[in-house]
């Protein structure tokens, strides 16, 4: 058992709770235990001007985590994202887009905003699949609305961490774990379990091919059951 009594290969408490936000197009609140993500989605008719002409569409995100979203108070970042927000943020635009085909979304651009609100591990995984919620409910606005003609969305993704910690393969860790884990791993994969992007790093000694498959495994039941949540939220 774990510091919170779950087995190792046990999801948190996850929670989707969409049209969080009254005036974004999508927005969902997403809770991966103790971590918690307003997320939403906004359209805009315009697409980046590097964009203009070729008859696609675009999906951005952006990240932040409020000042005492952890125990302590962090800095804002007022001037501009740190390095690591740029990063995740970078992560969660890629791995919805990877779900999305973008011609179908020709002339809008739809930004995803995730504000960290209380962060206690998992924060970037928490933002990809709440993220996707506020996307779904943005995408379907604008199909009830006629703006788009076809659904660009191809299937569902989620993501969801996996470490090695104490030895052992654990699923979806707290900030206890992951910040005394020998391995550290980030897995986004699709409803149909197509990898988007594995993210993988040895904190102490490399880990071996036998070890890296059991996180798979691990991951590609745990995303199953995440994006069964994600569905039953939406009702579709």
């Amino acid at each position: 058992m774990r510091s919170d009594n779950r087995h190792d290969n046990q999801l948190r408490p996850i929670e989707f709770i969409p049209s969080f936000n009254p005036y974004a197009e999508g927005s969902c609140l997403v809770k991966y235990g103790n971590t918690h993500v307003i997320c939403t989605a906004s359209v805009d008719s315009h697409v980046p001007s590097w964009l203009k002409d070729s008859e696609k569409g675009w999906i951005t995100a952006e990240y932040a985590m409020l000042p005492r979203a952890t125990q302590t108070r962090t800095q804002r970042e007022s001037k501009k994202p740190s390095g690591r927000s740029q990063e995740i943020q970078r992560l969660i635009g890629r791995s919805l887009r990877a779900v999305v085909d973008l011609e179908k979304m020709k002339d809008f651009c739809i930004y995803i905003d995730c504000d960290v609100i209380q962060a206690d591990g998992g924060t970037r995984v928490a933002s990809i699949s709440g993220g996707f919620v506020a996307l779904y409910q943005a995408i379907q606005k604008l199909l009830a609305e006629k703006s788009l003609l076809q659904n660009p969305i191809r299937e569902f993704v989620a993501a969801v961490s996996c470490d090695i910690c104490s030895g052992k393969p654990v699923l979806d860790v707290d900030y206890s774990e992951d910040s005394t884990s020998q391995v550290d791993m980030n897995f986004v994969l699709t409803e149909s379990g197509k990898i988007v992007e594995i993210q993988g790093t040895a904190e102490e000694k490399p880990f071996s091919e036998g070890e890296f498959n059991q996180l798979l495994k691990m991951a590609q039941s745990a995303v199953k059951q995440i994006i069964e949540m994600q569905k039953k939220a939406l009702q579709c």
